[in-house]
């Protein structure tokens, strides 16, 4: 939630989801990724305070930040070219749906079913149709701000936002035509490789594959889990609702990365998670004694939650009044998240989706080496 005061963005947070709101000059809302993945700026915070003598780094600098035998966890999860144009039927004025996940639950297997998010949203009402190239969607059901949108029988969703498609960049984030190409490179993580997300898992994107095997090499492991980023991390914000309520997202933690866990855990190690995605589902499974296979999450991680594994964060700046930033305040203290963004727009960090991170860790005793451990 944000406003323009004098040039400035004053964004305001419900009390109930996060204690504090910050005024950011709208020039620090990056529209731009920095030129190379690891030229990002990188704040070092001690989880619990911020840390005056914490100096400034860079991503690049990440595999001197962490310690041998600590664990960085990684969400591989890909972000859909999920976001449609197309002409109403019958009308033809233009409309737009974001199609979230695939609801196909009673309906004919041969005609794939969508959950979906769309506007004008007075203008999709249930057996409205809309064309997207040659194909035709129609709006079955429309529940508040939900549809549901079927494809014509026997069509290949995914070939169809592959053609048609556009990644659905966060609507701060201004392209007066649309995404670029540029986009859809930047807009994913090197390691992203599971279809599913309408989101990226923005922390992920700093981190390039030289930086992990440096990593690698200096004894710090890698696991991967998945989970795929629905509309959760942003309708939390929209008026009407109550900050305690999620949208369910789907997750799962893979056998290797359970036991790397588990291992990391046992000889002391750092559990690191990059971005607030990768934290909730490794919180979640471990809440429900980490489940194999596919499972659904609609954790809130605000303050006064306890922390079963994440030891570590890595994680961009972000909005009020949504979830990101009550999981950030949550595990570094709210006092210490409020100075923390302080400092970041004196410093003049640059923020949001493509903007820059900060690395939350405990601190201890490290402060000669100028390092937070």
């Amino acid at each position: 939630m944000r406003s323009e005061v004098d040039g400035r963005a004053v964004a305001r947070a419900p009390e109930e989801l996060v204690p504090f709101a910050y005024d950011l000059p709208a020039d620090l809302i990056a529209q731009e990724p920095a030129l190379e993945r690891a030229d990002a700026r990188l704040m070092l915070v001690a989880r619990g305070s911020l840390d005056p003598a914490a100096r400034d780094a860079q991503i690049r600098d990440l595999p001197g930040l962490l310690r041998r035998g600590d664990l960085l966890v990684v969400n591989r999860s890909r972000v859909l070219a999920a976001r449609l144009l197309g002409q109403r039927v019958p009308g033809g004025g233009e409309s737009e749906i974001l199609l979230v996940a695939p609801r196909t639950e009673g309906r004919d297997a041969a005609r794939a079913v969508w959950r979906a998010l769309g506007r004008p949203a007075r203008r999709l009402e249930a057996g409205r149709r809309l064309r997207v190239g040659e194909f035709e969607l129609e709006i079955l059901a429309r529940d508040g701000p939900w549809l549901d949108v079927a494809f014509p029988r026997d069509v290949d969703v995914h070939a169809v936002l592959a053609r048609y498609g556009e990644v659905p960049l966060p609507p701060y984030i201004h392209r007066d035509a649309g995404a670029t190409e540029a986009d859809r490179v930047r807009y994913q993580t090197v390691f992203a490789r599971e279809p599913g997300s309408v989101a990226a898992p923005t922390a992920g994107l700093h981190l390039t594959s030289e930086i992990l095997a440096e990593l690698g090499e200096s004894g710090v492991g890698i696991a991967e889990i998945v989970l795929h980023v629905g509309p959760a991390t942003f309708l939390a914000a929209l008026p009407g609702r109550t900050p305690t309520e999620l949208e369910p997202e789907p997750y799962r933690i893979p056998a290797q990365a359970r036991t790397a866990i588990a291992a990391t855990q046992a000889r002391g190690g750092r559990v690191v998670a990059v971005g607030t995605t990768t934290t909730r589902a490794l919180e979640s499974a471990a809440a429900v004694g980490w489940p194999e296979g596919w499972q659904s999450t609609q954790l809130l991680i605000s303050p006064g939650h306890t922390f079963r594994v994440v030891a570590g964060l890595l994680t961009n700046f972000h909005l009020p009044g949504t979830s990101l930033l009550a999981l950030v305040a949550a595990f570094a203290g709210t006092g210490c998240c409020q100075e923390a963004y302080a400092a970041a727009v004196r410093r003049r960090y640059r923020f949001y989706s493509s903007g820059d991170a900060m690395l939350i860790l405990c601190c201890c005793g490290g402060r000669s080496s100028g390092r937070v451990c």
